[in-house]
């Protein structure tokens, strides 16, 4: 059984679909109530637009790092069991990038990809892409494809994946596109011109190893890599003969693909393991730096808590509703939640909603993240600022570290208000799990392997009714 991403729409279709989730929810009701209450981490279901698998915590333990289930053995490894139908003509060597296919498969499985897309499944996509070809220019000495090779390799780029158990809509959920394996706009493309332009040395000194903690205040290899795209952006270009905006905005296209060159140099300086950690450390500078909720029509918002507020509780109503709806977007980090939590707020004071409904309604950064639902008292999971990955386990299946140790009320931001950032010393930010030592179980072993077997397998057959 394939998984699709979330959203689901039209007649007939949708009526099944939800006849599905019914019988679905059912089955899972019978599988919690045969896992023990008491000791373990237990499943439960966001029953709303979307579903995925998300646990409960025991109310006789203090919060622990939470650990999602997908689904364990014997469904592993996570795979639907295709055999990829590939082009025959890429020139990619995807042998070299065999583990990070296997991990990327991984954080973008099945259903799980579109609510972990934007701090785990499209950064680790974006790596493995960038590993993929810049190790492939061992053989080719080239770090981009042409036009014709692009769209053959990212085919068989995405069919691997799938084959591996990913979700079959990356393309879309990711923004992957064949101009995504070419040199784009920079006028450089291969190792020798390349080298004979950039100062590699300097260059690989700066980004052969990054302090991912510090890297995002400090930019020692950031600063690196705009100066190596800065450089091979004017080769044989010249601004002067374009006029007004569209010279700058020209160089600016230029610079950002020229900077996808440098990264795939790099990475083909490095091993795999370690190229990937230098590219989603760095992608993840940028992640956190924005809010990646999309904020829907707040007017009903904006009438109940006006800026005299008379019904205090229908203003709150009102602000729960409206939070519920982004819970149902993506799971964000700790500095995202900061951020979505100024951005709504600045919107709100725009509306001339100058009191702290934060506070007078008791929301937490948590809020703004994808809820878990512990012993009936729904709770958002907060992802790590830092990069992760999601962690398949052949005991208990499919895992990802959330935090569940803080809950830190949103701040409503001052009118001035910077975006959050770990560089910025006075901002509060939540801390990672005590304990992220995979200790948690998920019921029994042998109670999970069997239970949920059943309980999956039954829906399967369903499926395919």
């Amino acid at each position: 059984m394939r998984a699709k991403g979330a959203g689901m729409s039209g007649g007939e279709p949708q009526s099944y679909n939800f006849y599905l989730h019914s019988v679905f929810l059912l089955l899972l009701c019978l599988f919690t109530s045969y896992c023990s209450s008491s000791s373990y981490i237990k499943s439960s279901v966001i029953a709303q637009r979307k579903h995925a698998l998300l646990p409960e915590i025991s109310p006789s333990e203090a919060p622990q790092p939470l650990l999602p289930l997908l689904a364990p053995s014997p469904f592993s490894p996570f795979t639907n069991s295709s055999i990829p139908k590939l082009s025959g003509v890429c020139i990619l060597n995807f042998a070299a990038v065999e583990s990070m296919m296997r991990m990327t498969s991984i954080d973008c499985v099945g259903g799980f990809a579109p609510y972990l897309a934007n701090v785990i499944c499209c950064p680790q996509v974006d790596a493995t892409l960038t590993v993929l070809v810049g190790q492939s220019s061992k053989d080719t000495n080239m770090l981009a494809l042409n036009g014709t090779l692009a769209e053959p390799c990212l085919s068989d780029f995405e069919e691997i994946l799938v084959g591996q158990g990913a979700n079959d809509s990356l393309p879309r959920i990711c923004s992957i596109h064949p101009s995504n394996l070419t040199e784009g706009s920079c006028p450089v493309g291969d190792v020798n011109a390349f080298e004979s332009t950039v100062d590699s040395s300097s260059l690989l000194a700066a980004c052969g190893k990054i302090d991912t903690v510090n890297e995002c205040c400090k930019q020692v290899c950031q600063n690196a890599i705009a100066e190596a795209a800065g450089k091979l952006a004017v080769k044989t270009y010249d601004l002067m003969s374009i006029g007004g905006s569209h010279a700058l905005a020209d160089h600016s296209t230029r610079i950002n693909d020229c900077r996808t060159i440098v990264l795939r140099w790099l990475a083909s300086k490095l091993d795999p393991s370690h190229a990937k950690e230098v590219l989603r450390g760095l992608s993840n500078c940028k992640i956190n730096k924005v809010c990646p909720l999309v904020f829907p029509n707040m007017s009903h918002v904006i009438k109940s808590c006006g800026s005299e507020l008379h019904d205090q509780r229908a203003c709150c109503k009102s602000v729960e509703s409206y939070v519920s709806h982004l819970q149902n977007q993506s799971f964000v980090t700790n500095l995202q939640a900061l951020n979505c939590a100024a951005s709504l707020g600045l919107k709100l004071q725009k509306a001339n909603i100058t009191k702290n409904i934060y506070n007078l309604c008791r929301v937490s950064l948590k809020d703004f993240s994808v809820q878990v639902t512990p012993q009936g008292v729904e709770s958002g999971c907060l992802l790590p600022s830092l990069p992760s990955d999601a962690v398949f386990d052949s005991s208990t299946g499919l895992s990802f570290l959330c935090d569940l140790n803080d809950n830190i009320p949103a701040p409503w931001p001052a009118p001035s208000q910077l975006p959050a950032s770990s560089c910025n010393k006075t901002v509060k930010i939540p801390a990672l799990p005590a304990a992220a030592s995979g200790q948690s179980r998920i019921c029994s072993a042998d109670q999970a392997s069997h239970a949920l077997f059943v309980v999956l397998a039954i829906f399967a057959l369903l499926m395919k009714i």
